[in-house]
């Protein structure tokens, strides 16, 4: 069973997900508390965490870079009041798997549980194998990229899709596909997230973001990763 870590310090949000979440099968244990969480971070294996960004003691950031920071990769689900563009860029550079604003479904926050589990098994399957392509080398296993050597610093998002482009060279992906496979839901309306994640992958690989020779786009139909530089 899923062992997922609430951190929220609102206690009827804290209940409310905290009773659905057991309906669907997790074991949650809550915190209101940052300082509290942060001790608990290293007593206890935890499969996910769902964050608050405004907590007592320790904020939610700091936890979140107190999560990145370890050896083991732990997904974390960022929940907020804080709802502009600004604010989420900045939780997902941090190192959040995914942001959800506040007020949200609590249907929408379990899909995206789910998915979040079906892509960290799908990873754990694939092969442990370094992909070398355009001056990348990608590592599942570490989940680190280097280009030409140095070391490219990428939020789990921007890695999933970065290595999912690269496991499938010349193939087109439209970006509601793209959102079916990396994000593992596929909802219209979130084709901007793709397109923002494009965006921000290629200002890290790219030589030049404007006129993209890795991650390309196909007018009309979507985006692919090339076989060959040009």
């Amino acid at each position: 069973m899923k062992q997922i870590l609430l951190v929220e310090d609102d206690g009827d949000i804290a209940a409310l997900l905290r009773l659905n979440l057991e309906d669907e099968g997790y074991v949650i244990t809550h915190e209101a508390d940052g300082g509290r969480a942060q001790h608990l971070l290293g007593q206890s294996h935890w499969d996910a965490v769902i964050l608050d960004l405004m907590l007592p003691n320790v904020d939610g950031l700091t936890l979140c870079r107190a999560i990145r920071a370890r050896d083991h990769y732990l997904p974390v689900i960022i929940i907020s009041a804080r709802s502009s563009e600004t604010e989420r860029i900045l939780g997902l550079e941090t190192g959040a798997d995914d942001y959800l604003a506040k007020p949200f479904s609590v249907q929408e926050l379990v899909a995206r549980i789910r998915a979040l589990f079906r892509r960290q098994q799908a990873m754990g399957q694939q092969t442990s194998r370094l992909i070398n392509a355009h001056g990348l080398t990608i590592d599942p296993l570490a989940r680190s990229v280097l280009l030409r050597g140095e070391v490219v610093d990428l939020t789990p998002r921007e890695f999933d899709l970065l290595y999912f482009f690269a496991r499938h060279p010349g193939e087109v992906f439209s970006r509601l596909a793209l959102l079916e496979q990396v994000w593992g839901y596929q909802h219209e309306g979130y084709e901007h997230t793709v397109n923002t994640h494009i965006n921000r992958l290629r200002v890290k690989i790219e030589k030049d973001a404007a006129e993209p020779e890795i991650i390309r786009t196909v007018w009309g139909k979507g985006y692919l990763f090339a076989e060959r530089p040009l």
